[in-house]
Protein backbone atom coordinates (compact mmCIF):
# COMPACT_ATOMS: atom_id res chain seq x y z
CA UNK A 1 0.00 0.00 0.00
CA UNK A 2 3.18 2.34 0.42
CA UNK A 3 2.18 3.62 -3.60
CA UNK A 4 -1.41 4.25 -2.52
CA UNK A 5 -0.40 6.32 0.61
CA UNK A 6 1.90 8.15 -1.41
CA UNK A 7 -0.64 8.67 -4.05
CA UNK A 8 -3.14 10.21 -1.40
CA UNK A 9 -0.68 12.57 0.14
CA UNK A 10 1.26 10.20 2.61
CA UNK A 11 4.71 8.78 2.20
CA UNK A 12 6.33 5.52 2.76
CA UNK A 13 9.33 5.46 5.61
CA UNK A 14 11.79 5.90 2.53
CA UNK A 15 10.32 8.99 1.09
CA UNK A 16 9.82 10.88 4.31
CA UNK A 17 13.45 11.55 4.97
CA UNK A 18 14.69 14.90 3.71
CA UNK A 19 17.72 14.99 1.08
CA UNK A 20 20.51 15.93 2.76
CA UNK A 21 22.15 17.95 0.12
CA UNK A 22 24.82 19.49 2.48
CA UNK A 23 26.33 15.66 2.50
CA UNK A 24 25.59 15.04 -1.09
CA UNK A 25 27.57 18.51 -1.77
CA UNK A 26 30.48 16.89 0.04
CA UNK A 27 30.17 13.80 -1.61
CA UNK A 28 30.54 15.08 -5.27
CA UNK A 29 32.72 17.36 -4.34
CA UNK A 30 35.18 14.81 -3.14
CA UNK A 31 35.00 13.04 -6.49
CA UNK A 32 35.82 16.09 -8.16
CA UNK A 33 32.35 16.74 -9.46
CA UNK A 34 31.99 20.46 -8.75
CA UNK A 35 29.77 21.63 -11.05
CA UNK A 36 27.05 18.83 -9.51
CA UNK A 37 28.63 19.70 -5.87
CA UNK A 38 27.63 23.94 -6.76
CA UNK A 39 23.54 22.49 -7.45
CA UNK A 40 23.85 20.70 -3.90
CA UNK A 41 25.43 23.14 -2.26
CA UNK A 42 22.61 25.69 -3.39
CA UNK A 43 19.99 23.60 -2.26
CA UNK A 44 21.82 23.00 1.27
CA UNK A 45 22.08 26.90 1.56
CA UNK A 46 17.95 27.59 0.62
CA UNK A 47 17.81 25.37 3.96
CA UNK A 48 20.85 27.12 5.60
CA UNK A 49 20.68 30.66 3.90
CA UNK A 50 23.28 32.19 6.93
CA UNK A 51 25.06 29.29 7.33
CA UNK A 52 29.04 30.87 6.18
CA UNK A 53 30.70 27.14 6.24
CA UNK A 54 28.01 26.63 3.13
CA UNK A 55 28.64 29.80 1.57
CA UNK A 56 32.64 28.65 2.40
CA UNK A 57 32.15 25.69 0.15
CA UNK A 58 30.27 27.04 -2.67
CA UNK A 59 33.01 29.16 -3.03
CA UNK A 60 35.36 26.47 -2.84
CA UNK A 61 33.65 24.83 -5.44
CA UNK A 62 33.18 27.76 -7.22
CA UNK A 63 37.10 28.66 -7.49
CA UNK A 64 37.59 24.97 -8.86
CA UNK A 65 35.45 25.70 -11.66
CA UNK A 66 37.27 28.56 -12.62
CA UNK A 67 34.62 31.42 -11.36
CA UNK A 68 36.72 33.53 -9.45
CA UNK A 69 34.53 36.43 -9.48
CA UNK A 70 31.86 34.10 -7.63
CA UNK A 71 33.99 32.91 -5.66
CA UNK A 72 35.37 36.15 -4.15
CA UNK A 73 31.68 37.57 -4.15
CA UNK A 74 30.73 34.50 -1.77
CA UNK A 75 34.06 34.30 0.47
CA UNK A 76 32.77 37.92 0.98
CA UNK A 77 29.28 37.03 2.52
CA UNK A 78 30.39 33.95 3.94
CA UNK A 79 33.02 36.90 6.32
CA UNK A 80 29.60 39.12 6.70
CA UNK A 81 28.07 36.21 8.35
CA UNK A 82 31.12 35.12 10.69
CA UNK A 83 33.99 37.53 9.98
CA UNK A 84 36.50 35.36 11.86
CA UNK A 85 35.64 31.76 9.42
CA UNK A 86 39.67 31.74 8.87
CA UNK A 87 39.13 29.43 5.62
CA UNK A 88 37.28 32.17 3.95
CA UNK A 89 40.02 34.88 4.56
CA UNK A 90 42.58 32.17 3.38
CA UNK A 91 40.85 31.44 0.03
CA UNK A 92 39.71 34.96 -0.65
CA UNK A 93 43.82 35.93 0.23
CA UNK A 94 44.83 33.95 -3.04
CA UNK A 95 41.92 34.98 -5.25
CA UNK A 96 42.44 38.49 -4.16
CA UNK A 97 46.23 37.81 -5.41
CA UNK A 98 45.45 36.23 -8.56
CA UNK A 99 43.39 39.54 -8.91
CA UNK A 100 46.95 42.09 -8.41
CA UNK A 101 44.37 42.91 -5.10
CA UNK A 102 47.88 42.64 -2.93
CA UNK A 103 46.34 45.47 -0.65
CA UNK A 104 43.30 43.80 0.23
CA UNK A 105 44.77 39.64 -0.11
CA UNK A 106 47.15 41.27 2.46
CA UNK A 107 44.26 41.90 5.21
CA UNK A 108 43.09 38.67 4.74
CA UNK A 109 45.69 36.62 5.25
CA UNK A 110 46.15 38.70 8.55
CA UNK A 111 42.93 37.72 9.42
CA UNK A 112 43.18 34.10 8.63
CA UNK A 113 46.57 33.97 10.78
CA UNK A 114 44.38 35.81 13.25
CA UNK A 115 41.94 33.39 13.34
CA UNK A 116 44.07 30.26 13.89
CA UNK A 117 46.11 28.81 16.28
CA UNK A 118 49.70 28.75 15.66
CA UNK A 119 50.10 25.57 18.04
CA UNK A 120 47.18 23.92 15.58
CA UNK A 121 48.92 20.79 13.64
CA UNK A 122 45.67 20.68 11.01
CA UNK A 123 46.78 24.55 9.91
CA UNK A 124 50.35 24.76 10.35
CA UNK A 125 50.65 24.11 6.24
CA UNK A 126 48.35 26.67 5.79
CA UNK A 127 49.85 29.51 8.25
CA UNK A 128 53.16 28.54 7.06
CA UNK A 129 52.06 29.34 3.35
CA UNK A 130 50.11 32.80 4.55
CA UNK A 131 53.21 33.51 6.49
CA UNK A 132 55.39 33.51 3.89
CA UNK A 133 52.91 34.91 1.86
CA UNK A 134 52.37 38.10 3.69
CA UNK A 135 56.05 38.86 4.54
CA UNK A 136 56.57 38.47 0.54
CA UNK A 137 53.78 41.06 0.59
CA UNK A 138 55.29 43.49 3.28
CA UNK A 139 58.79 43.58 1.48
CA UNK A 140 57.89 43.94 -1.81
CA UNK A 141 54.98 46.79 -0.57
CA UNK A 142 58.56 47.80 2.01
CA UNK A 143 60.69 48.07 -1.40
CA UNK A 144 58.16 49.74 -3.32
CA UNK A 145 58.23 52.26 -0.53
CA UNK A 146 61.93 52.52 0.09
CA UNK A 147 61.10 50.68 3.39
CA UNK A 148 63.67 48.57 5.19
CA UNK A 149 66.29 48.62 2.37
CA UNK A 150 66.82 52.21 3.55
CA UNK A 151 69.39 52.36 6.65
CA UNK A 152 66.93 55.11 8.72
CA UNK A 153 63.89 52.85 8.47
CA UNK A 154 66.08 50.15 9.34
CA UNK A 155 67.59 51.86 12.46
CA UNK A 156 64.43 53.34 13.65
CA UNK A 157 62.63 49.60 13.25
CA UNK A 158 65.91 48.14 15.88
CA UNK A 159 65.61 51.22 18.43
CA UNK A 160 61.52 50.64 18.81
CA UNK A 161 62.27 46.72 19.95
CA UNK A 162 65.12 47.81 22.03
Amino acid sequence: MTWWRRLVGGSSGRDSKQPDFLAEALDLESRGDYANALTSYRLALRERPDDPHVLQNIAIAFSRTSQPEEAIRTYRRALQIDPDLAGAHYGLAFLLLKRGDTAHAGLHLEGFLRTTRADDPASAKFRAHAERTLAELSGQRAHDEGGPDDVNDGAADASAEG
